[in-house]
């Protein structure tokens, strides 16, 4: 939910040796402290971020990063996410530090401390945070001589030490050393402002800004259990949440979208609105659909499924579990063994004493559905003629996520796939997949999503299969594809699965949110591990080319994200219940009753509320409900055999005549427009028989 960064890249300025990036950029008379584009700090011509008070030995060009872009804010938020660790140790002298990097939309801190932190807490320590700032003290690098001095400063910082003495050199872990460094070891004191006198002290790999007076606006927003380096066999830490901006403005509207988010969240949804849950005796993880979200489901899945028919896809259907050596066959025990269940060992046939006569074998809960499509390719032989072949299927998988990460319907152990697997020659993978993605595409945007973007996913060296050739291969053929689509194509690195690269379709939805939908996967290494063959023109068997494809990732995350997208007024075509009629006394109900079984010979679902309560509360009961279309009936309505159309923003249509009414609900539904309906949009066509 991050605000747009700034409009334009900075112009490059010229640093002089010995001079600070601090007076060049003073120099050129660029925004200072306290505009939203003031800058915070420089990039070199290698990439590298340096504070303002960087001073080169020779002359150098840099480009000024301002406090609102991306960069100019994770180093505003790694700044705040100091002047926290600061706050918590002198509440708490006896905390140890963690790490504090910033993440999207803000920042963390890990802490080690006796009991977790509370609401008051966070209220003490945000007062003290502003107490820093005000302060302006100043952050100050400073590089250890040593190994050895680093240690002796930090003797009591347990993870601190673990950290220096930490081989890797990972960024994204380790706040050691300067970027291009692992050798260097570097601190970030907070000076006072007046006496230069060290206040506290971090080891950190930096930039920073250059006082805490550059930090205009941030918020303290929640803690939670963490453990160190992520991994739950380490220790138990307590984690403070923030988030920071180059305004108090950028802030606020970050803060408003926070409070949209949860009005919008699908978990609060589902339950209002009655479209799902999670029973505790099933598990976590495993949703159920409850008949209203079962409607939505189902629509979701048969416009899909007729404009897949439509491209020529083939359905097929497989069961839920295997046998092992399927997964041995593909590489998943090899590589993707920890999202998997764990094995079911049947089949075991024991003697009367106790000895094995028939051993057993392990069956797994199928995590893909990819492998046991390749046995459906394999299962005769196949012709260059019916290459492209498309084989489809809603598969059911199960992986074993770990109960911290399990979201709703956005991140489950149970879920449908929308899978595809597509068996090309060579000469025509460039075509199908420039095909496809256009594809993916408008089928999302049917659904009501435009805004679109793409991420290429590359190869991680210590988790893949196959040569390198054919990776390179693989990868410059969809960074071409992704290129020629006119989208945004952004880097991955290392995020491809073990058997190749691929492409994700990001779409954000109606909060700027970004969300990965459809992933387009580039496969040379399957068809040799299943020995996949099809025969040429000239006779010869060649090995096919294998897509694997996922359009809406899973049914139950799209059905998430579209929940949460429309905030749970989904559009009328896919809505539980898109018409309700809503009598203003009794007497006025048969007549409802009526108009109801019309509209539901045409296939709109339709009900009445003949509930008692009054009329005034239906409406506001229905308009909770998100109906989209609610028609009112009174006296002077079924004597003109007519009704009122009411709508979710409180716009009405009085005395349509009841069959025009009819025709335009129809008409809505069968144009699937994804609009809410309001007076403004809805259109009344007179009948024919009233010319």
């Amino acid at each position: 939910m991050s605000a747009p960064a700034s409009f334009a890249p900075a112009a490059p300025i010229r640093v002089a040796a010995g001079m600070t990036a601090g007076q060049a950029v003073r120099d050129a008379g660029l925004p200072a402290r306290g505009a939203p584009d003031a800058v915070v700090v420089v990039r070199d011509a290698d990439g590298r971020l340096h504070d303002l008070s960087w001073v080169p030995d020779v002359d150098a060009e840099v480009t000024p990063v301002a406090a609102n872009t991306d960069d100019g804010r994770s180093v505003i938020r790694h700044s705040a996410a100091h002047v926290l660790a600061q706050a918590v140790q002198a509440r708490f002298p006896g905390a140890k530090l963690g790490i504090g990097p910033p993440i999207a939309d803000g920042f963390y801190y890990d802490f080690e401390v006796t009991e977790p932190f509370t609401p008051e807490d966070l209220e003490a320590l945000e007062k003290r945070m502003r107490q820093i700032v005000k302060e302006g003290q100043l952050f100050s690098r400073r590089v250890f001589e040593s190994k050895e001095q680093a240690r002796s400063e930090l003797a009591d910082e347990p993870y601190k030490l673990e950290l220096i003495d930490d081989k890797s050199g990972d960024p994204d872990v380790m706040e050691v050393g300067p970027p291009g460094s692992n050798e260097e070891l570097t601190a970030y004191d907070n000076l006072n402002p007046r006496t230069r006198e060290r206040e506290w002290g971090d080891l950190c790999r930096g930039p920073h800004i250059p006082t805490t007076r550059y930090i205009p606006a941030f918020k303290l927003t929640r803690s939670s259990a963490a453990y160190w380096r992520g991994d739950q066999n380490n220790a138990s830490l307590q984690r403070i949440y923030g988030t920071a901006w180059e305004s108090q403005e950028a802030l606020d509207r970050h803060l408003e979208l926070i409070e949209e988010a949860q009005r919008r969240d699908h978990r609060k949804l589902g339950t209002e609105l009655d479209l799902f849950s999670f029973p505790d005796e099933l598990g976590s993880g495993l949703p159920v659909f409850h008949p209203n979200g079962g409607i939505v489901r189902n629509e979701l899945e048969d416009y899909s499924r007729r404009k897949h028919i439509e491209a020529g896809y083939q359905f097929v259907n497989t069961p839920h579990l295997t046998k092992e050596h399927l997964y041995i066959t593909s590489g998943h025990l090899e590589w993707y063994a920890e999202g998997m269940f764990p094995p079911m060992h049947v089949d075991a046939e024991l003697n009367e004493d106790g000895t094995v006569r028939k051993p057993g074998q392990n069956y797994y809960l199928k995590p893909m559905n990819c492998p046991m499509h390749h046995l459906i390719y394999r299962s005769r032989g196949r012709s260059y003629r019916e290459l492209p072949l498309r084989l489809f299927e809603f598969g059911t998988v199960y992986r074993y996520e770990k109960s911290g990460v399990i979201h709703g319907l956005t991140r489950a152990r149970g879920f449908t796939q929308d899978d595809a697997h597509i068996y090309t020659t060579r000469e025509q993978l460039r075509e199908e997949l420039a095909s496809l993605l256009q594809f993916v595409l408008d089928l999302l945007a049917d659904y009501g999503l435009h805004d679109f973007f793409l991420e290429l996913s590359t190869k991680d060296p210590e988790k893949c299969v196959g040569s390198d050739d054919m990776w390179e291969e693989a990868t410059e053929t969809l960074r071409q594809v992704g290129e020629s689509s006119g989208l945004a194509l952004v880097p991955d690195p290392g995020g491809a699965a073990f058997y190749g690269p691929k492409i994700s379709v990001q779409v954000r939805d109606a909060l700027g949110r970004s969300w990965q939908m459809s992933t387009i996967q580039l496969d040379f290494n399957m068809p040799d591990r299943f020995e996949l063959e099809y025969t040429a023109p000239d006779g010869s068997r060649q090995r096919p080319v294998l897509i694997h494809r996922a359009l809406f990732g899973s049914i139950e995350r799209f059905f998430g994200v579209l929940t949460e997208h429309y905030a749970g007024a989904f559009p009328v075509w896919l809505a539980p219940v898109q018409v309700v009629g809503i009598p203003v006394a009794e007497g006025h109900i048969a007549y409802l009753n009526g108009l109801m079984t019309q509209l539901r010979k045409r296939g709109i679902r339709a009900e009445v509320d003949s509930s008692d309560d009054r009329m005034a509360k239906k409406i506001v009961n229905h308009t909770n409900q998100k109906v989209p279309f609610m028609l009112l009936a009174g006296d002077r309505d079924v004597d003109a055999d007519a009704v009122s159309f009411r709508f979710g923003d409180r716009t009405q249509i009085n005395g349509v005549p009841r069959d025009q009414a009819v025709e335009a609900i129809v008409d809505w539904v069968a144009r699937r427009e994804n609009a809410t309906p309001t007076a403004e949009l809805v259109v009344i066509k007179a009948t024919a028989d009233e010319g």
